[in-house]
């Protein structure tokens, strides 16, 4: 006779415990080879040989200030697997397919990235079709032409968004007319490039010093290492990958209005200066977030969403940058609640940094952050892009390997001064985007800049 899982899980004292959660361990015996090659490239190869497929990724650093910058960036990343000298894009993409292969290619304010994966057998063959990308892509009229046309309608329906608009408001109030701000280009201003602006561009930045690249999979470090430099011989060049300027330091200040008329809900969007993955205050400063509004039972969404029910979706989280960091927070709720919604935030803040965290929240947000590290660094593919990420901080595996360790020896003190530190509501900035004829009840409760 069979029994359900209710019946399974009780006893005639009652439900049956649960069982405690067993050690979180970091791989700590990680094969690893991380060397600057001749032509100036960062190669970290790591040996994880769970499947036996292999992830590869490559950050260049990418910044440009001239206005056509990131317009004729994006049709780059575009159409840089379009085609080369020996590569038409039906070559590119089959030559791939047979060895169980993809490679794609995106771009931001500050990185060109390439990302990919292939059996373990075909690495050669990842490295070679990257290598031609690299050195002789040749932005054909035609496909050049093409990509722009589909970059122009997806920016279209991109800068249509709600969450596209409130972004894009919330990186000028903080940043003013910095490149870090330019995420997404006017359709007008791609629809401008020339294939001679992207052939230009690419043999001006995307060059190898200064870019790192990350492999991890089923091949000997040593090996995958070699690889990429015969492969990478040819691309070379006379500079250096471009970097961002650094960013101004935030300033804390009033929340500024955007108006969008007609529309029915708002969208709320914070930011404070915070600190790098380097400083020694980051791990309780990571505990303290999660605690605050980084997962799903933190105090934000459990005041927000779970018992007022002002949103569906409530979040603060880290952005980092290579020369700094910032906390932000964000939520959508419904334009006749925004000032409602705006005051629990601002206590939640409030009660961040004045109530210190029980020792059994600290405890929780601990494992939630170890946990969720661990498994997204257990597939070849987390695990290369949490080293890409980190690499282009200045960080190696190493850090991520000691991380989990760092996160146990924090206390429940040092979490209580990272949250009265960071977390005080005089420290943040922001904007809400919304219809200004429906959101008067904002000027009752201070700090707000109404347009």
């Amino acid at each position: 006779m069979s029994r359900t899982a209710e019946q399974i899980g009780r006893t005639e004292l009652g439900p049956r415990p649960l069982p405690p959660l067993g050690e979180q361990r970091a791989a700590t015996n990680l094969s690893v080879v991380d060397t600057v090659l001749d032509n100036g490239l960062r190669v970290i190869a790591v040996h994880q040989p769970t499947v036996p497929m292999v992830e590869l990724r490559l950050r260049i650093p990418f910044a440009g200030t001239d206005p056509a910058h990131a317009p004729t960036s994006e049709v780059l990343a575009a159409a840089l697997l379009t085609g080369t000298a020996t590569r038409d894009r039906v070559a590119v993409d089959t030559e791939l397919a047979l060895v169980g292969g993809e490679l794609n290619a995106a771009v931001d304010p500050e990185l060109l990235s390439l990302g990919g994966n292939a059996l373990a057998s075909g690495f050669d063959t990842l490295l070679a079709v990257l290598a031609d990308a690299l050195t002789a892509a040749t932005y054909a009229d035609e496909e050049v032409a093409g990509e722009k046309a589909r970059l122009v309608e997806r920016i279209t329906v991109a800068r249509s968004k709600p969450s596209v608009i409130a972004r894009q408001a919330l990186q000028r109030h903080r940043y003013g007319d910095h490149p870090f701000t330019k995420e997404i280009p006017e359709a007008a201003e791609v629809a401008k490039v020339e294939p001679a602006d992207v052939r230009a561009l690419h043999r001006a930045a995307v060059l190898p010093r200064g870019a790192v690249l990350v492999v991890v999979g089923d091949v000997e470090p040593v090996e995958a290492v070699a690889g990429v430099a015969a492969a990478l011989a040819d691309w070379r060049g006379d500079g250096a990958a471009s970097v961002l300027p650094p960013l101004p330091p935030l300033t804390p200040g009033d929340l500024l209005v955007i108006d969008r008329p007609g529309a029915v809900q708002s969208q709320i969007r914070l930011s404070a200066q915070s600190i790098t993955r380097t400083d020694p205050r980051y791990p309780a400063l990571q505990l303290a977030n999660l605690a605050f509004g980084g997962f799903f039972s933190s105090r934000l969404v459990e005041n927000i969403r779970e018992d007022k029910g002002y949103t569906y979706h409530a979040r603060s989280y880290p952005e980092f940058t290579p020369d700094g960091a910032t906390l932000l927070i964000d939520t959508d709720t419904a334009s006749d609640v925004t000032a409602a919604a705006l005051l629990e935030i601002r206590y939640e803040l409030g009660r961040m940094a004045l109530v210190a965290p029980a020792e059994s929240e600290v405890d929780i947000v601990r494992q939630y952050a170890i946990g969720s590290l661990l498994t997204s660094t257990s597939s070849q593919g987390g695990l290369a892009s949490q080293i890409a990420a980190l690499a282009v901080l200045g960080l190696g595996v190493d850090w991520l390997v000691t991380h989990p360790e760092r996160l146990k020896a924090v206390t429940a003190d040092q979490v209580a001064e990272a949250a009265a530190e960071f977390f005080a509501p005089t420290r943040f900035t922001g904007i809400i985007v919304g219809d200004v004829a429906k959101l008067s009840p904002l000027t009752r409760i201070g700090g707000i800049r109404l347009p």
